[in-house]
């Protein structure tokens, strides 16, 4: 038997007579009675590659059958005969967005051969490119009357969840990625095995996308632009706004979705204020910030990309705090503030940490923006992660090498940590005449989670070390899509918050 070729193909109407032979076999528990002859034909005309046979040497001897409903007509508390409106189906509506599955049955001895699997994979598959948001069903739980008289289908399911307790269809469902939403009673009454209750199980379809403004672009391929910047003497802002211009130019000319700056790049600035003190040159220097963002502001406009500031320094009430701005090509603006301050930074320039954190919505995914220091505290990536943040941007200067090593760890550490793409831009060069930023030392990159679907070494692309130079590197987020549900580690789901929890106070 097991030498024989196994296919998985469309259900065919000449396929009923062996269909009825197989339900009585597989249910003969509860009756066994056979779909009718009009069931299946109505089902055939209205949804035919819903409808599913797995042959054993051209023998059929498994079956699935499913409608597309718009869920959110019938909720959860639903019966049999609400979502076939009692085996009419008049509820398939080719535009809704769940994948209702309806049966599926194996002949009984065919069972060592894992074909319910095959069936259950091909149902994912014709959900995921059908472009559903997921696959509902009721599932039977047989094993369910053994232990009736002493706990509750609820306590049943936990403990089946738990692998306390074996039951021949809830743990396979399980097995195969389906969760159970909540009990549903008098689903079935004929079935007398499962006292007719069932469990309401569901299977997401993590690809999915809610139909899209076709006006607008949709990303899953992500070009992002990163520029190692070169600290050289720069006499006026409108010299040091040319030459970020002229890389934005070249963004734009590939087409690039981001573009980042490194922190506090345009430091060449501040030596004409050479004669003042580091905390007051600053102070002078964030005089710059706002006609700095609103050109970067008009770039990100002009040439189609979104762009992130690098860092600027920003007074506010007196205090002085490190800002990364989020310019979008739309012409919005959002900010993300230093939080953590380097002990340098409050000597020399009397920083201030900024108090609040969040994860940003643009046209190309969800990101987070860092600067520098903030990406050595994994608390804060984790906190982004869990707003959804699938590309994480640290715009960063360091003097030395050994200060460009700490992001560049935590960096690579967080894009495991959170499955997520971690770009990372710095400045190279020196600045005599500046104090407290003289010399500086940068190799941008962007990295990767470390699982099959990327690169060996976890690098996408990364530039030359301490030259001035244009990176761009191309991120899949589909593929974070994936690792999140099928990486062979899963750091996202596998966390307990049952012992520990992480909350943001700020």
């Amino acid at each position: 038997m097991t030498d024989e070729i196994i296919e998985v193909r469309n259900l065919r109407m000449e396929d009923y007579d062996a269909m009825v032979a197989v339900t009585r076999a597989a249910y003969a528990g509860i009756g066994g009675l056979p779909w009718g002859l009009q069931h299946i034909g109505k089902l055939l005309d209205l949804f035919p590659d819903g409808q599913l046979c797995v042959t054993v040497g051209g023998q059929p001897v498994g079956f699935a059958l499913s409608l597309i409903v718009d869920y959110a007509r019938f909720g959860d508390s639903h019966s049999y005969e609400d979502i076939t409106a009692k085996y009419t189906f008049n509820t398939f509506d080719p535009d809704g967005d769940v994948l209702y599955g309806l049966d599926i049955m194996v002949d009984p001895a065919y069972r060592n051969m894992r074909l319910a699997r095959r069936l259950y994979e091909a149902r994912k598959a014709l959900c995921e490119n059908y472009g559903l948001r997921a696959i509902v069903a009721g599932g039977r739980i047989p094993g369910y009357a053994e232990y009736a008289d002493r706990m509750t289908p609820k306590e049943y399911i936990e403990r089946v969840s738990l692998k306390e307790i074996y039951d021949p269809v809830l743990s396979f469902q399980i097995a195969n990625g389906f969760h159970v939403r909540k009990v549903l009673t008098d689903y079935l009454r004929f079935d007398a095995e499962s006292k007719a209750y069932a469990t309401l199980i569901e299977w997401n379809n993590i690809y999915y996308q809610e139909k899209p403004d076709m006006l607008k672009r949709q990303h899953s391929l992500v070009r992002i632009g990163l520029v190692q910047w070169q600290m050289r003497p720069i006499d006026t802002l409108e010299s040091l706004l040319q030459q970020a211009e002229f890389f934005v130019d070249s963004m734009g000319a590939v087409r690039a979705d981001f573009v980042l700056f490194p922190e506090l790049f345009h430091m060449p600035l501040m030596a004409q204020f050479g004669d003042l003190s580091p905390a007051q040159s600053i102070r002078r220097l964030a005089e710059f910030t706002p006609a700095i963002c609103d050109r970067l502001s008009q770039l990100a406009v002009t040439y189609n990309t979104n762009i992130i500031s690098g860092s600027l320094p920003f007074l506010e009430d007196g205090h002085l705090y490190n800002v990364a701005y989020l310019l979008r090509r739309d012409g919005s603006r959002d900010e993300q503030r230093k939080i953590h301050i380097t002990p340098g930074e409050r000597r020399w320039w009397g920083m201030k940490g900024g108090n609040r954190l969040k994860a940003f919505d643009t046209d190309c995914g969800k990101i987070g923006i860092l600067i520098c220091y903030d990406c050595e505290f994994p608390e804060l990536p984790r906190l982004l992660a869990n707003e959804g943040m699938q590309i994480l941007f640290v715009p960063f200067l360091t003097e030395m090498r050994n200060g460009y090593m700490r992001v560049r760890m935590c960096s690579r550490a967080r894009a495991v940590e959170n499955e997520c793409y971690v770009a990372i831009a710095g400045a190279v060069g020196n600045l005599p005449k500046v104090q407290a930023s003289d010399t500086h030392y940068a190799q941008s990159a962007v990295f990767t989670p470390a699982d099959f679907a990327f690169p060996g070494d976890s690098i996408i692309n990364e530039a030359a070390a301490n030259s001035e130079a244009l990176l761009v590197a191309e991120v899949n987020l589909d593929l974070l899509r994936t690792l999140h549900e099928h990486g062979s580690v899963t750091t996202l789901k596998d966390r307990l918050p049952g012992l520990y929890e992480l909350k943001w106070l700020g």
